[in-house]
């Protein structure tokens, strides 16, 4: 199967409600439990086609609602088989992402999604780094689904401790950061244990080449639905962090961010000199990282050039020293 149909979501049209998608009433009950009045609009329009039996491929930021959009059909569709065959009991679901802290995210939605279900789905994540005879009781009674890093699923699958023969849904988040995070070969010894029919879907925030790759080797058919929204999310869902390091750590600290996609859209790059600037700027071009710079030694012309380019997006960073930024400061408060 080599087609592939795109669709780009802006606006919401004659919007569905999540009473009118056919799920059970057992999740309603946990969907208005966690406050979802309404889908977002990427669970909207891939919720549907996930309950159809499509491959999907969700292009949206974090914070617009993903893992319902991929939790809630799997839930939905694991009921509708425990239904006809309730004595049944496999591995159905197999949910990956690359780091234990997204896992236990997506592992703690999905025990609130079936809240009111939770003798009928069984649910774990075996993220933790713990010894791996820590777990097998876990995976001994076959839970419906399973939340991991790929490289835990492999050692599990090397120890004897899990079969993926019977799985029925794979689901991969932050697609884009999975390869970045050294999952390619994990990723690809699981697909060598997968049956030859399964549902997938794939969420990220963006589509780069990674992304891409993963679509090729796991995706059937997909229609990929991609949320045209700032690549912030809103005020409210933001969370500032402040991390130390040392000095001679901190470019690498950075590099490390900007490659994993941590940092995404236009940045400002603060440091505490104009010679900064420079070993900055000329650390990241060795990565084919692009920067333009900003300091007080610069002439006025050169100044507004570099953040006319900045505006017009020929670079997506701007690397600026303190300095630069009081004298200007100043200089406003004088006006």
């Amino acid at each position: 199967m080599t087609t592939n149909q795109e669709t780009d979501q802006n606006e919401r049209t004659a919007s569905i409600q999540f009473h009118e998608m056919g799920l059970d009433d057992r999740i309603l009950k946990a969907i208005a439990k966690l406050g979802w009045s309404e889908p977002s609009l990427i669970q909207e329009k891939s919720i549907p086609l996930f309950l159809d039996g499509k491959d999907v491929l969700i292009k949206a930021r974090t914070g617009s609602g993903k893992t319902g959009a991929f939790g809630i059909p799997v839930v939905q569709k694991i009921l509708n088989t425990k239904e006809i065959t309730p004595e049944d009991q496999k591995i159905r679901a197999l949910m990956l992402a690359p780091t234990k802290e997204l896992c236990s995210q997506i592992f703690k939605t999905m025990l609130q999604l079936t809240t009111k279900c939770s003798r009928d789905v069984k649910i774990v994540d075996i993220s933790a780094q713990v010894d791996i005879s820590a777990q097998k009781p876990l995976l001994v009674d076959l839970p419906d689904v399973i939340v991991a890093t790929p490289g835990r699923v492999v050692q599990h699958i090397k120890a004897g401790t899990l079969s993926l023969k019977d799985l029925k849904m794979l689901v991969i988040d932050e697609a884009d950061l999975m390869f970045s995070c050294g999952y390619e070969v994990d990723v690809k010894e699981v697909i060598k244990h997968l049956p030859k029919i399964y549902q997938a879907a794939l969420a990220s925030a963006t589509l780069s080449e990674d992304v891409i790759s993963l679509k090729k080797l796991i995706l059937h058919n997909a229609v990929t639905l991609k949320l045209q929204e700032s690549e912030l999310a809103p005020l409210k869902q933001l969370t500032h962090y402040k991390y130390f390091a040392e000095p001679i750590d901190k470019p690498a600290v950075l590099y490390t961010l900007l490659k994993l996609g941590l940092i995404r859209g236009k940045s400002i790059i603060f440091v505490n000199s104009v010679d900064k600037c420079y070993r900055l700027k000329l650390f990241l071009e060795q990565f084919k990282i692009s920067s333009c710079i900003l300091n007080s030694e610069l002439p006025a012309g050169s100044r507004c050039h570099a953040v006319a380019q900045f505006n017009q997006g020929t670079y997506d960073i701007i690397i600026a020293s303190r300095i630069f930024l009081r004298r200007s400061f100043c200089r406003l408060k004088e006006e």
